[in-house]
């Protein structure tokens, strides 16, 4: 048997899968971020440390878990855990949404050499900026910095005592060569830091380590179980969902919104603000626009009106053409194609006759027209996507679907069952790294139903598309 664990932003997830892949067990620990400024998104790296002694032992309590041989890893990707040389946790862990350090990003992405050898815009959300601002604000903690883990490599010290990173997740954080899949010595230069405060790195379908013996007696596991690399979320959701061929894409509607695709080559275009990153897997890479607010925006206007998210989706009805109301989704400044960490979400066009269905219908189609402007910057780089499976609390609407199907003009095919996330792709890195097997086991799902674009209203979403635009780029200059 093998286990997942995804470190995501609101709980930890771990699935005990069988050498078949079928399910055998599973437990969610819930957590919680802190806000503690305008910008600030953060955590105590204790909770993680706490949720994974809590879903082990609730697998433990479910399965007999002797029977495991690896253990692989996923989580919320560019976060900067800083340890010291007694592997204490110096400050909280500031997130993947924590744009605190926009300044920095902006000095660093000023020099050529990042972006010629990560292939990326420095966005304020990575990693690099983030340790950048703690020299300059906090540089009592900057001098204590022994090792920078990303959070998922982070619980691996927990489970393993080992310091060790993988490729997709270490290409967040402004410090890869992204082509050479190796830390970048100059750039960690630039950044007044050096080789020896990285962890080791290895590819998310290797043995990084083993666990230590004495969680291996706790939990009930047998000696050796090896720990894979695993990957950054996304990386280990295409896994999970079997995009890791050229051509294969997924679209994750969760917390934030990822339009993901495979490649075989590397082939980045950072002023197109799309990612370019290793995938967890050897010698492939993935392209991805990135939005920070998709079912996270949709949570919010649930806490504005007191109406759970279920209750402002739930009697729709048919998908209509979108009205004048207009919802720009930038609760927390945007990604791509906008690199803009300043812009603020927007409501647009509200009259008397605005109720909260008409807001929940606008805020869907706004997370639609910013996945349309993912797909424009895909599409610049060369990247063709014709059909995306789609994964992710908010792909359980239909009407979600049907909107977004719509708005970009391709098929989005929704599986027929069971979990195909991140969970699911860091046990399939686990089986990976314990068998020697590769991708042949990262298969696709089964196909529930596929999503085909409304032709009926297909112009009335392009016009609102265009509308969209014209606002942002008004508005971001106020």
């Amino acid at each position: 048997m093998y286990i997942g664990l995804d470190l995501g932003t609101s709980s930890l997830k771990a699935i005990l899968v069988d050498d078949t892949q079928q399910v055998m067990a599973e437990h969610s620990v819930p957590m919680t971020v802190t806000r503690p400024h305008d910008g600030w998104s953060e955590q105590d790296p204790e909770q993680w440390e706490d949720a994974v002694h809590t879903a082990m032992g609730a697998l433990g309590a479910k399965a007999d878990l002797s029977a495991v041989r690896g253990i692989g890893l996923a989580g919320h990707m560019h976060g900067a855990t800083l340890i010291d040389s007694a592997d204490n946790v110096l400050r909280p862990c500031m997130l993947w949404n924590d744009t605190r350090a926009a300044d920095q990003a902006a000095a660093f992405d000023g020099q050529q050499q990042f972006r010629d050898v990560t292939g990326n815009i420095v966005f304020a959300g990575f990693t690099a900026p983030k340790v950048e601002w703690v020299r300059q604000n906090e540089p009592q903690v900057f001098e204590r910095i022994a090792k920078v883990l990303l959070p998922k490599d982070y619980l691996r010290l927990v489970l393993t005592g080992e310091h060790v990173a993988e490729m997709s997740d270490a290409a967040g954080t402004s410090w890869l060569d992204v082509a050479k899949r190796d830390w970048s010595d100059d750039l960690l230069a630039a950044t007044g830091l050096t080789r020896a405060q990285m962890p080791r790195l290895v590819e998310g379908a290797e043995v990084s380590a083993v666990v230590r013996p004495s969680l291996a007696q706790a939990w009930g596991l047998s000696a050796n179980v090896v720990v894979a690399g695993g990957g950054g979320d996304n990386a280990a959701s295409a896994i999970g969902a079997g995009v890791v061929r050229k051509g294969d894409a997924f679209l994750s509607l969760g917390t934030s919104g990822v339009l993901f695709a495979a490649s075989d080559a590397y082939q980045p275009d950072a002023a197109s603000a799309v990612h370019t990153f290793c995938h967890a897997v050897p010698d492939t890479w993935h392209q991805m626009g990135v939005i920070l607010a998709a079912t996270d925006a949709l949570n919010w206007l649930s806490r504005l009106t007191g109406q759970s998210a279920a209750e402002l989706t739930s009697d729709l009805g048919a998908v209509q053409a979108p009205s004048r109301t207009l919802f720009l989704p930038y609760l927390g400044g945007e990604r791509t194609p906008h690199n803009n960490a300043d812009m603020r979400g927007q409501f647009l066009h509200l009259d008397h006759a605005t109720d909260a269905k008409a807001a929940a219908r606008a805020v869907l189609e706004g997370v639609a027209y910013a996945f349309a402007d993912n797909l424009a910057a895909l599409r610049s780089t060369g990247t063709q996507i014709d059909a995306a499976l789609a994964t992710g609390g908010g792909a359980k609407s239909h009407y979600w679907l049907e909107v977004i199907a719509s708005t970009l003009g391709i098929s989005l095919n929704v599986p027929a069952s069971g979990d195909f996330g991140a969970a699911l792709g860091a046990a399939r890195l686990g089986m990976m790294a314990a068998t020697g097997a590769g991708i042949e086991i990262a298969t696709m799902p089964n196909i529930a139903k596929t999503i085909d674009p409304n032709s009926t209203h297909a112009a009335a979403f392009a016009d609102g598309h265009a509308c969209y635009r014209a606002a942002y780029r008004v508005l971001k200059e106020l």
